[in-house]
């Protein structure tokens, strides 16, 4: 009989030395973050303000990896297909949910499944845009899109919050206007400002310095009260009754990823919010502190899930 290498513990308990080789503790390399939009966009700036902090409270770099297109779809399944070790995460948003509903295929990923919820972070309305030589107001844009129906705006991306946005206000207000997809927010600000669309829904952080410096014209805020980056751009729904907006922004790991690494990353997080110098830094676009930890954030995706798939329906939104 072969002679194996045994360690004598306690009253005669032989354990190999191998079973006290402890695996490298958490983290031991580099986390990637991916964001399903392009560079530039609002979750793109988000992503790199939360990986300034985790990076700090963790000890290893958090590198960015921009995947976008598809409303988000890329990058979503390009995370879902990562080991589980706690070296991806992923910049999650309302699209996760409401890309399922927009279609009747199968996606290459599904939100309960491959995904684990760390926090929300921040919260974000869109804004209703047009060129600067475009309608002065909501009232105004909804009288000439009826008056000449057919008119094109710009999207992020098919199911993008931009997306819903619009085909939501084309429903609360019965006006006709033609969807020109793009790959983010950027572009749609690109197209409007260049009048090669005629208005799109961008999300606010994009466009609040642009507004104020008169580059841009904002018609109003898809969030049910006014924004404090914006105060005196009215919310949509103070011409259409009812409208109401927000997408989110949160970070969330790849299914069976290490406790450890759902912990540490929502208390980087956390702690990030809690500094109100970030907070006064990451807010000033119009951005909404949030500060949702795991627990919450299960519940929350849940009935978000039935919000964003109601609005949907409602919507009429297809994508093909």
């Amino acid at each position: 009989m072969k002679r194996r290498d045994v360690l004598t513990l306690g009253a005669g308990l032989l354990v190999a030395p191998q079973v006290l080789a402890q695996a490298p503790a958490w983290p031991n390399r580099p986390v990637r973050f991916v964001v399903p939009y392009i560079p530039g966009s609002a979750p793109d700036v988000i992503a790199r303000n939360l990986a300034e902090r985790i990076s700090a409270s963790i000890g290893q770099s958090v590198v960015i990896e921009n995947r976008g297109g598809a409303g988000g779809n890329i990058g979503n399944e390009h995370a879902a297909r990562a080991a589980p070790d706690g070296y991806t995460i992923l910049l999650g948003t309302n699209a996760l949910l409401t890309n399922q509903a927009l279609t009747s295929r199968r996606l290459g990923y599904d939100v309960y499944r491959d995904f684990v919820p760390i926090t929300v972070a921040f919260a974000m309305p869109h804004c209703l845009v047009v060129p600067m030589s475009g309608p002065a107001t909501t009232a105004a844009l909804i009288a000439d899109l009826k008056a000449r129906p057919g008119q094109p705006y710009a999207s992020g991306g098919n199911g993008s919050g931009a997306h819903l946005a619009a085909e939501l206000f084309k429903a609360a207000t019965q006006v006709e206007a033609v969807h020109v997809p793009f790959r983010g927010a950027p572009d749609i600000v690109n197209n409007v400002m260049a009048g090669n669309v005629n208005f799109g829904f961008p999300t606010l952080a994009t466009v609040t310095e642009l507004i104020k410096s008169g580059r841009l014209r904002g018609l109003g805020v898809t969030s049910a009260q006014r924004n404090h980056a914006l105060p005196d751009v009215p919310a949509v729904g103070e011409t259409v009754p009812g409208f109401d907006l927000t997408s989110w922004f949160a970070v969330m790991g790849i299914a069976g990823m290490p406790d450890v690494a759902v912990t540490r990353i929502n208390a980087a997080v956390q702690a990030a919010l809690a500094d109100p110098a970030f907070r006064a830094r990451t807010t000033a676009d119009g951005s909404i502190a949030v500060g949702m930890g795991p627990e919450q954030f299960a519940t929350f995706l849940r009935s978000e899930d039935q919000k964003w798939t109601e609005a949907v329906r409602i919507s009429g939104a297809k994508v093909d």
